[in-house]
């Protein structure tokens, strides 16, 4: 479990097949943060929980499964990509940002990139099958940063960043067409599971029909 909330910024050193699976070997330098880890934990690299497989050091190894690569943006890292790094919480400490299971959802490209001042909005295009799983004033990580959606159209949503987030993580780099990582937030998807299996069968569940059903 994570929270979202960004420990630093860190350097991919490579990225190669790993035998003749399909997945492949991403190592991290992990700088400090590396100074508690240890084999078997779990770290989120760009929101992704993987698990440290081998430490050299601050050099980190972590496994990639074919199923990883599809959903998520770490097959398209290269050597000194630069890539958010946070490890699980631990059971003592406070509880900022929201519940980051570091289980993607999909991806979404950056529309645009509105400065307003040393602030930013950002528009991310993405499929209507996550916009579902949104809410305005909910929670979202992207590329394993908590964020709160701030506005959602059909075809995309969009967040406001304060200067701290975009100082400390990889949005403060981002660019319009760059592919980032979603997870939309777990106690939406559950509420959404939950009253689609006792709301009538017929359509799909929208905010309009929940209004008519006096939710």
């Amino acid at each position: 479990m994570f929270t979202g909330l960004i420990e630093g910024v860190c350097r991919v050193t490579s990225l190669s097949p790993l035998g003749g699976s399909g997945g492949m070997r991403l190592a991290v330098d992990l700088g400090g943060l590396a100074d508690e880890a240890k084999t078997g934990d779990s770290i989120a690299i760009n929101g992704v929980c993987l698990t440290v497989v081998r430490l050299d050091g601050a050099a980190a190894d972590f496994d990639l499964s074919t199923e990883t690569l599809t959903k998520s943006n770490l097959g398209r890292l290269r050597a000194s990509s630069k890539v958010n790094v946070e490890r699980a919480l631990r059971a003592s400490d406070r509880l900022g940002g929201h519940f980051v299971q570091g289980h993607i959802d999909g991806t979404a490209t950056i529309k645009n990139i509105n400065k307003q001042g040393r602030f930013a909005d950002i528009r991310f295009d993405v499929s209507p099958k996550l916009l579902d799983m949104m809410v305005v004033k909910g929670s979202v990580a992207v590329d394993g940063i908590s964020l709160t959606v701030a506005a959602i159209d059909p075809m995309s949503f969009g967040v406001a960043v304060i200067p701290e987030t975009l100082e400390r993580t990889t949005l403060g780099q981002a660019a319009p067409g760059d592919s980032v990582n979603i997870e939309t937030d777990v106690i939406v998807k559950t509420v959404r599971k939950y009253l689609e299996k006792i709301l009538p069968q017929s359509g799909s569940l929208t905010a309009e029909k929940l209004e008519q059903l006096g939710f």
